[in-house]
């Protein structure tokens, strides 16, 4: 099961996320920090704007990406929870991850040590073998 979302494959609505801090910009959209109201449980929550995916001819890719990774379940890896639309957007609720990306530790810090580069090393590895043993191919490792 997923901890705070419903087992059942609720349709979910804007209404019902309580919208945060942005998170992030991407070429489609932007990710924000949300909490469900029912629960209060945390989740990071990608909007993509679906006139610019039909733009770019990516609603097939799309299809695919969110049903590949709707099915992995890997500690090191961010969950896809669910996802749902509306007329003009798509949303993607996603596993929240309080410590930010790595691009960002490392503006803020700097280089780090051997002793952590060589653990968050070692988790990517993981999670990159974890996908090619079940036939997914990562395509965009930055």
């Amino acid at each position: 099961t997923r901890p705070g979302i419903p087992a059942a494959m609720k349709r979910f609505t804007i209404k019902d996320f309580e919208i945060g801090r942005p998170l992030g910009k991407g070429r489609f959209g932007n990710v924000y920090l949300a909490r469900l109201k029912k629960n209060h449980f945390i989740v990071a929550l990608k909007v993509l704007f679906k006139s610019q995916i039909e733009k770019a001819g990516l609603e097939h890719q799309l299809r695919r990406e969110i049903e590949i990774q709707a099915h992995l379940r890997h500690p090191n890896i961010l969950r896809l929870y669910n996802y749902f639309y509306d007329s003009t957007r798509i949303y993607l609720i996603l596993e929240f991850a309080p410590k930010g990306e790595l691009y960002n530790l490392l503006q803020r810090s700097g280089p780090l040590d051997e002793q952590h580069t060589a653990t968050i090393m070692e988790e990517v590895a993981d999670a990159l073998t974890y996908c090619h043993n079940n036939k997914v191919i990562h395509r965009d490792i930055k």
